[in-house]
């Protein structure tokens, strides 16, 4: 009897431990299985069916301005491309065409378009040259990012202020004044020396001692005083770097960046990045940070092309207009993501390009706006974020925040102080109802980064108002004089002028 009692007891036993294996069998799967099967429908759907742009047109990174236009391709060729392009000019005031300037096209505002224009593709227009003594880059504007980083990496030299991505053109970055994660620092026109400026009625040479006016209107000035030819660019050594990484509420960022970098004499980049994820939507913050190894000659590694990124992109992909999506990714974020322990050079950090995760669908578009904040109003300006976003249905894929110091030289400029850019990333589809309720949000969330005492970015979509392009930028009246000023017969034209200039 005792003994078909312990049978018993071991039976139940057994079957409580198969029960007990099944359901965590059972729990695991669906805990594997639905992150795999989203993933898996997204790099399923991820397929590129974009169309070629018709025969004599234009677009730019908003794929929603297809433009007709005459394109003149520009090389570089000693002794003769300056004369192709005054001839260009010259033809154009003769017949009264106007000239848009084009690099990468990276703006999403036509800043490099003009309807029925000429269209100077400035690409192959990118000789370089550097000088190992004075530290100085001389380059033509139609060079790349991803040209010049690896020539200066050769060198044991490396870009000292630049967007995050490497395919612009040096000419697209001054005439937008980027900035990117060299914390601390001013945009990219505090790194320009010289440079030299085709007018429609000759060639200047423009640096802080010589034309200085033109020198502040050209930087920041979106392609409206003229064809820029070489710039003296000032350069750093490239630096070995290692990763750290703090996860913290986004109310205390600001307090989490005075104590871990203004104090820290070892960070050579830093940048921010804000939940999109519905549980902690602007609410929860990553802070990472690259601090300098100390090596008396920085390896010089070749710097190959980088291959697209399989999981990375499909984890990213995978966020547009899923709420599971975007928690999924700011999961992984926080566990895995970002480069923390690795040592990585600087110039791997910025030779990165932007089409690793670009939109590949015909219906759809990526749109970026950006918005620079005041320290102690970042927190403020978050609060109406989390309200506008929302409410107006729009599907942010990201937010990166980057510290940008007081610019002294632009005349246009959008960092009259100490700010913080937040860079949004949407996602929107190509229909008139999408532009629309775009636009509705995009008025929102300027009123409301004016409203803290902050600004916007221009060189995106032109939905601010011309009102609140004004309050923005309100040395805008006597920047637009000035264009009339140098260029009288209005030659240098875009549809950024268009809407505000005129």
């Amino acid at each position: 009897m005792q003994r078909s009692y312990r049978s018993k007891l071991l039976k139940s036993r057994l079957k409580i431990i198969l029960l007990v294996l099944l359901a965590t069998t059972t729990i695991a799967l669906t805990v594997i299985a639905r992150p795999v099967t989203h993933l898996t429908l997204t790099a399923w759907s991820d397929r590129d069916d974009r169309q070629p742009l018709l025969p004599g047109t234009v677009d730019d990174a908003s794929h929603l301005n297809q433009t007709q236009v005459t394109i003149k391709q520009i090389k570089s060729q000693p002794g003769v491309t300056e004369v192709i392009l005054q001839s260009v000019l010259r033809d154009a005031l003769r017949q009264g065409k106007k000239v848009a300037i084009a690099g990468s096209r990276h703006t999403m505002g036509g800043h490099t378009l003009y309807a029925n224009g000429i269209s100077l593709d400035m690409l192959h227009f990118n000789r370089m040259q550097f000088n190992p003594a004075t530290k100085i880059l001389t380059v033509q504007s139609g060079a790349k990012w991803s040209e010049i980083i690896p020539y200066l990496n050769e060198r044991g030299y490396s870009v000292a202020v630049m967007q995050s991505n490497n395919d612009f053109s040096v000419g697209g970055t001054m005439s937008a004044n980027a900035h990117g994660w060299q914390h601390n620092s001013p945009p990219f026109a505090s790194t320009v020396e010289r440079f030299r400026l085709m007018l429609a009625s000759g060639i200047v040479e423009c640096s802080r001692q010589e034309n200085p006016e033109l020198f502040s209107l050209v930087l920041g000035g979106y392609g409206l005083f003229g064809i820029i030819l070489d710039v003296d660019l000032r350069v750093v050594p490239n630096e070995t770097y290692i990763a750290e990484r703090f996860v913290i509420k986004s109310d205390n960022y600001i307090d989490t960046y005075r104590q871990r970098v203004d104090n820290a004499t070892t960070i050579g980049m830093v940048y921010g990045r804000l939940s999109v994820a519905p549980e902690s939507f602007l609410q929860e913050a990553i802070l990472t940070t690259y601090h300098r190894v100390p090596e008396t000659t920085p390896a010089i590694v070749s710097l190959e092309k980088q291959a697209e990124s399989g999981l990375p992109r499909t984890i990213f992909r995978g966020s547009i207009g899923s709420d599971y999506g975007k928690s999924l990714r700011w999961q992984l974020e926080k566990i895995v993501g970002g480069e923390a322990g690795n040592r990585v050079l600087r110039n791997q950090i910025l030779n990165r390009s932007s089409a690793l995760f670009e939109n590949r669908h015909q219906a759809e578009t990526d749109i970026l706006h950006e918005y620079f904040i005041p320290p102690k109003s970042l927190e403020a300006f978050l609060e109406k974020c989390r309200i506008i976003i929302p409410q107006n249905e729009g599907d942010l894929l990201n937010v990166t925040v980057r510290n940008v110091h007081q610019d002294n030289d632009s005349f246009l400029r959008y960092a009259d102080r100490e700010v913080f850019g937040l860079v949004m990333l949407f996602h929107q589809q190509r229909t008139q109802e999408g532009e629309a309720k775009m636009q509705v949000m995009t008025q929102k969330l300027i009123e409301a980064a004016l409203t803290v005492g902050g600004r916007y970015y221009l060189p995106y979509r032109l939905h601010a108002t011309p009102e609140q392009f004004r309050r923005a930028y309100p040395q805008s009246a006597k920047f637009f004089a000035l264009k009339r000023k140098y260029d009288p017969n209005g030659i240098f034209q875009n549809y950024f002028y268009q809407k505000y200039g005129r």
